[in-house]
């Protein structure tokens, strides 16, 4: 069974056990599925010298505990469609990250959301068609949430992912 068609982990289940400590084969096993999320059972346990029963549990384990959100596509923006790219800091209200977190999710061009510190509050990573579409989602929509308090945008001229190439 590949992983991909393990259960998911519960996004708003029950609390997630306390954080295990990850041995070399955990963090080999972490490496090829952020590599490859669709290897499979038996190939994963090929690489890291166990057996099937025993990688399909750890891997398990890995997802039950947290530490898999989930399995997904490293996708090409700009060849599907979505060829500008943005962050786009913002000032909120105080206390109302959750709040506009919420209306953040719902926007269909929101890759990441974050609540940092510093000079601003917010970092917002969106993925538009092209700078229509951009301008359409800092001046109509995200000026419109009332907890907003200013934006400012960082166009992405290139980018580049840091995680291993599968």
């Amino acid at each position: 069974m590949a992983p991909e068609q393990m259960a998911e982990p519960p996004e708003h289940g029950p609390a997630l056990p306390p954080p295990r400590p990850l041995d070399a084969i955990d963090q080999d096993i972490l490496r090829m599925l952020q590599a490859d999320g669709r290897a499979s059972i038996r190939s994963v346990a090929e690489h890291v010298h166990v057996s099937r029963a025993n990688a399909y549990a750890r891997i398990n384990r890995l997802i039950e505990d947290g530490v898999i959100r989930g399995f997904g596509a490293r996708v090409n923006h700009e060849r599907a469609g979505k060829g500008t790219s943005a962050y786009i800091t913002l000032k909120i209200v105080q206390n109302s990250w959750r709040t506009v977190r919420e209306q953040l999710r719902q926007l269909p061009d929101a890759a990441h959301i974050a609540l940092v510190g510093g000079d601003f509050d917010v970092l917002l990573l969106v993925h538009t068609s092209d700078n229509r579409a951009l301008r359409e989602v800092v001046l109509t929509k995200l000026q419109a949430i009332p907890e907003v308090l200013s934006t400012r945008t960082l166009l992405v001229f290139e980018e580049e992912d840091a995680e291993p190439e599968g």
